[in-house]
């Protein structure tokens, strides 16, 4: 027989102690009701906010959903996508200081007496139709190029790691915002009731490197209701923490245990008119009805052997880059809005010919088998699939420049980053930068730009996807931002 709280047919006098909350919410139960409401709502809330039909986007969406393969540590563009063989004649020799001017310098290098010159240890070739210049380190992507949209000229005013990945994922170099896929969920919702809107899957990568520390904030909901927070999935046990029902409680038990929780909560959100109540009662019925949507998703036993021979010799092994690259094809089959994708190690301040050949290893065969895999089953056209780091390498060596090793400093004037899918223009590459791949020459994107134009291909204008907060109408590109259409199909 169930117990229930306290009598829920007899609460608590209504004269009982009121917090300040509660009054409010009580003086404004037409204002509460409407935010229930909008919490009931299927979908997202967040369109409902910006004057649109609950859920849905402003205008026709070029994709539904989003695989963001985020390469933490920042990614040497000099070395895997922008070409200067001009610096091989300037090997060595120190970088003027016309080019560098007055650009702040990380901690590592500022007190370096010397910034000599360091072209790639790698070769370049030309691939595909569009002729894209692509390293020799990921020969896989070279084959894929004609479904790429390669953006060169990326720039941020970030110069550290948790800065600048804050910026890339929340719009904001300092924490506490929402992050992108946060934004997404709250702004377009979920189309699979099942699973969780906003997943996000961690692979540590092959070169030995110090972990850099990946704060749950940067999958966090910030000051959006927190049922649009990502969900890490783990890789090994419960993919989801408790996911199992614990020994000695089954289905039934489990269900009349939520049953009673939810009541309780029910009275308190009588009581508090708290629209996060009603948050907390979603999250745990989601949590029930992933019990059974989890693991049937984890199971990939009716993947054939030539899917696995695509993805790499390390499409079986679980937590590794190439088991979550399959696993966000089936996150997108499954209509998940917003995969997040995080791969370590990317941060070659020394041993970079070693370690970069060893990361584009992990990465380079899983990513061309997702581009492949996502184009076979259709799901390519509707499907954003984003490639890149918080920053990328600087052209001078960081420390000494040895005959075949060199290690880079972080470097935020211009980098790298590749879009597939969804709407963006395949086959071309946009934006150039100087002949040092140091500062953007042509066609400058910055992260907010970027930002919007993500938006933008999932059906939102950046700037009216917006929440309300201490006063505030705050957004992902903050106040700024603009929408690269040259990119745009």
């Amino acid at each position: 027989m169930r117990i229930h709280p306290y009598d829920l047919n007899h609460p608590p006098p209504a004269d009982a102690g009121l917090t300040r909350r509660q009054f409010f919410g009580r003086s404004a139960t037409g204002i509460g009701a409407v935010a229930l409401a909008s919490l009931l709502q299927p979908r997202g809330v967040g369109a409902e906010s910006m004057g649109a039909t609950p859920g849905r986007p402003h205008f026709a969406p070029k994709a539904k959903r989003v695989i963001y393969l985020f390469m933490h540590g920042g990614p040497s563009q000099l070395d895997l996508f922008d070409h200067k063989p001009g610096l091989r004649a300037m090997h060595g020799t120190e970088l003027p200081d016309s080019v560098r001017g007055t650009q702040r310098l990380t901690g590592m290098t500022s007190g370096q007496k010397n910034f000599p010159v360091t072209s790639s240890i790698f070769n370049f070739s030309r691939h595909g139709r569009s002729g894209a210049w692509v390293s020799d380190l990921l020969p896989h992507t070279a084959k894929i190029v004609d479904e790429l949209c390669i953006i060169r000229s990326l720039h941020t005013e970030a110069i550290n790691h948790d800065p600048a990945v804050t910026l890339m994922q929340t719009g904001h170099q300092q924490p506490g915002r929402p992050s992108f896929g946060a934004w997404a969920s709250y702004g377009l919702g979920s189309e699979n009731k099942d699973l969780p809107a906003f997943v996000v899957l961690l692979s540590r990568g092959s070169a030995a490197r110090p972990a850099d520390p990946l704060y749950a904030r940067l999958w966090g909901s910030g000051f959006l209701p927190s049922n649009h927070q990502g969900v890490s999935f783990r890789s090994s046990g419960d993919p989801v923490l408790y996911l199992s029902n614990p020994p000695g409680l089954d289905a039934a038990s489990r269900r009349d245990q939520l049953d009673t929780i939810a009541a309780l909560n029910g009275v308190q959100r009588e009581r508090q008119i708290d629209p996060e109540i009603e948050t907390r009662i979603a999250q745990y019925e989601m949590a029930y009805r992933m019990q059974t949507s989890v693991p049937g998703l984890t199971d990939l036993r009716n993947e054939t052997e030539a899917t696995f021979a695509a993805y790499g010799p390390q499409a079986k092994v679980p937590g590794t880059f190439a088991a979550n690259c399959l696993l966000a094809r089936r996150l997108a089959e499954r209509d998940v809005r917003f995969i997040q994708l995080y791969h370590r190690g990317w941060d070659q301040h020394y041993n970079l010919p070693s370690d970069l050949r060893l990361q584009s290893e992990d990465i380079d065969q899983p990513c061309a088998a997702l581009i492949g895999d996502l184009k076979q089953r259709g799901l390519l056209d509707d499907t954003l699939v984003i490639w890149g780091g918080e920053f990328g390498r600087t052209t001078y060596s960081q420390g000494k420049l040895e005959a075949a090793n060199y290690g880079r400093d972080h470097h935020g004037r211009c980098f790298t980053m590749w879009l597939a899918g969804g709407g963006v223009k395949p086959g071309m590459t946009h934006g150039e930068t100087d002949d040092f791949s140091y500062n953007v020459a042509k066609d400058p994107v910055h992260v907010h730009d970027l930002n919007a134009t993500l938006l933008h291909l999932l059906g939102i204008d950046h700037t009216r996807l917006t929440f309300k907060f201490l006063g505030r109408n705050y957004r992902l590109t903050d106040v700024e931002g603009q929408v690269v259409k040259a990119i745009l199909v």
